[in-house]
C-alpha cells in the first residue's frame, strides 16, 4: 500500500514538473506574408461572427432547457397538489366508510337483540 502511494506521488510530482511552464504545447506562428498570401479581413470577421452566433445558440438552448425544467416543476407541483386533495378526500371517505360500517354493525346487533326478545316472548306465551 505504501509503495503504491509513493509511486502515485512520484508520478504526480513528475507530471507537474513536465508542465511547469503552464503550457505543454507551444504553437508555431508562421508568417503568411512569406508565402505571398494575406488573409482576407472578411474571413476573420466571419469566424468571429460564427463564434458569437454559436454562443448565442448555446445560450438560447440553455435558456429553453431552463424554461422546460420550470414548466416540468410546475407540473410536478400541480400533480402534488392534486394528489394531496385526492388523498384528503380518500381519507375523508375512508373515515366515513368506517363510521357507517360501525353504525351498520350496531343496527344489526339491535335487530338481532329484538329478534331474540320476540322469540323469548313467544316461548313464554306457549
Amino acid at each position: 500500500m505504501k509503495k503504491m502511494i509513493l509511486t502515485l506521488g512520484a508520478i504526480f510530482a513528475l507530471s507537474t514538473v513536465a508542465y511547469a511552464d503552464g503550457n505543454a504545447f507551444t504553437p508555431l506562428n508562421f508568417n503568411d506574408t512569406t508565402y505571398g498570401t494575406t488573409p482576407a479581413p472578411a474571413a476573420v470577421t466571419s469566424a468571429a461572427t460564427e463564434e458569437a452566433t454559436g454562443n448565442g445558440n448555446i445560450q438560447n438552448a440553455i435558456q429553453q432547457l431552463d424554461n422546460a425544467q420550470i414548466d416540468i416543476r410546475n407540473d410536478l407541483l400541480n400533480a402534488k397538489t392534486k394528489y394531496a386533495d385526492i388523498d384528503a378526500q380518500y381519507k375523508l371517505v375512508k373515515t366515513e366508510r368506517n363510521a357507517l360500517k360501525k353504525q351498520i354493525r350496531t343496527v344489526e346487533k339491535r335487530i338481532r337483540e329484538i329478534d331474540r326478545a320476540k322469540e323469548k316472548i313467544r316461548k313464554n306465551m306457549i
